[in-house]
């Protein structure tokens, strides 16, 4: 599946009635969108305008560009890709939340003035929250070794991704996001990196990191520092992904502890998946890797699958995905693209749930199976119930900097996850509407709280430090 082009054309159009209506036919006859059209420039033989223009893949792209190209009275002058436009120059910047219009500003927020705040933090070092950036301050971490669906493109290629990510952060709930892509890639390496930065910031979010390396460094970090260590790849997409579970069973009338779930995919998403349905009160999983099922008496080496082997999968089944998902209620695929068929959703038990989150191309292409599935989630935004990572991070690590949290536990990932399910109510519940828009005005914060109940009930919560004549 092709990469859909979103571009601006400028174009110099003959000034005669009727040619931009020929332009637009000629975009609607290539299945492309067009957005805003402005006029630029105008004379009495010519008009330059702008559009903005979307297809479906690049080669739609190609075949309309050398027709408008051949269209007498229209000369393409400009073709410039909209995703490239909007990333020149990068996507962040810092800003300055102090004036410094004088001497004055500057001895309260540098020399003299601020050496009473340094001397304070070193005698409590908890002032740090209230009196720096590190109360509201998070640092995405990469070695760039699993960015996105693409694979090891290192640290520079992860670093747009990193700096949307701040972008989510700053938009959904108010965080500011340091992207920190690091050239080193040996797990103790990066522990040793995230360790010596770590005192600037309030909880550390790990991104794109490779399984199973990843598992290592959230875990030793997660005992080695006293704030927030959070993977995202891990237990983001669990925490959304049991959200719009435990929808989609309501929608078809079954329950999660009676439910047979089988999941494709035993990476760093498949693990945290399958740990958070389990805590959720699922039974009866079974995960598979690229050699089928994964059963506790063929003892896999590799620790996260042995763990998934004892817990996981009690009649010892055997055989891979295909054979293995007949009968099931539900399919959760963190894998790849075109690893199940309609006929292999035949085989399951009635009105199945799929969950086919694979991006860009999912396990099985929805149109597919549209009549005989009960629900179908993806991970992508062009279908509906998009199982999206951005509906949970924003949120959780808004409430665990609200309380100053020491970590994210598991009740508060539960927590989180029911808070997300519930912002869909019963009424409205529908096989199309699972989960929440990402711009539901009301997640972040609804996450947030729920998050910060848990951690004050569970002793996660640090008690809010106070200054010197604060009460």
């Amino acid at each position: 599946m092709s990469i859909a082009v979103n571009v601006l054309l400028r174009l110099k159009l003959e000034n005669q009635p009727g040619m931009l209506a020929q332009v637009l036919s000629i975009i609607a006859a290539h299945e492309g969108h067009p957005g805003s059209i402005d006029l630029v420039s105008a004379s009495t033989t010519h008009v330059i305008r702008e559009l903005m223009v979307r297809l479906h893949d690049s080669r739609a792209f190609e075949r309309l560009l050398a027709e408008l190209r051949e269209t007498p009275g229209v000369q393409v002058i400009r073709v410039a890709d909209r995703v490239f436009l909007r990333h020149v120059g990068g996507k962040i910047e810092v800003r300055s939340r102090c004036p410094v219009a004088n001497r004055e500003d500057l001895s309260l927020i540098y020399t003299p003035g601020v050496g009473a705040i340094s001397e304070l933090i070193a005698r409590e070092p908890d002032m740090a929250f209230p009196l720096t950036m590190k109360g509201n301050a998070i640092a995405i971490v990469t070695d760039g070794s699993a960015v996105l669906g693409l694979g090891d493109l290192g640290p520079a290629a992860a670093l747009p991704v990193m700096e949307g990510k701040a972008v989510l952060f700053k938009r959904f709930a108010g965080i500011n996001a340091v992207p920190i892509c690091l050239d080193v890639h040996e797990p103790q390496a990066i522990i040793d990196a995230v360790r010596a930065i770590a005192p600037a910031f309030g909880g550390i979010n790990l991104e794109d990191i490779a399984a199973p390396k990843c598992f290592e460094i959230e875990q030793r970090l997660s005992e080695i520092l006293d704030i927030p260590v959070f993977h995202d790849d891990q237990h983001g997409t669990a925490i959304v992904t049991l959200a719009g579970l435990l929808n989609a069973l309501k929608v078809v009338g079954k329950e999660l502890a009676q439910a047979r779930i089988v999941i494709a995919g035993a990476g760093a998403a498949g693990m945290a998946i399958t740990a958070m349905l389990l805590k959720a009160g699922a039974t009866d999983l079974i995960v598979c890797d690229r050699k089928g099922a994964i059963s506790r008496d063929e003892g896999p080496s590799q620790p996260s699958k042995r763990w998934i082997a004892e817990h996981t999968n009690a009649g010892c089944v055997k055989g891979p995905l295909k054979k293995v998902v007949a009968g099931a209620d539900v399919f959760i695929g963190v894998s790849g693209p075109g690893v199940l068929d309609r006929a292999d959703v035949e085989t399951m038990a009635a009105r199945p749930v799929i969950f086919a989150l694979a991006n860009p191309e999912p396990e099985i292409e929805p149109e597919t199976v549209h009549d005989i599935a009960g629900v179908i989630a993806t991970g992508r935004s062009d279908y509906p119930n998009q199982i999206n990572n951005a509906l949970a991070f924003p949120g959780i690590f808004r409430g665990a900097l609200d309380c100053h949290a020491r970590t994210i536990s598991d009740e508060m990932s539960l927590a989180a996850a029911y808070a997300l399910a519930g912002l869909v109510p019963e009424e409205e519940l529908s096989a199309e509407h699972i989960i929440p828009s990402i711009f539901h005005e009301e997640v972040a914060s609804v996450v947030a709280r729920a998050v910060v109940e848990v951690a004050r009930r569970t002793g996660v919560a640090r008690p809010t430090p106070h200054g010197p004549g604060e009460e």
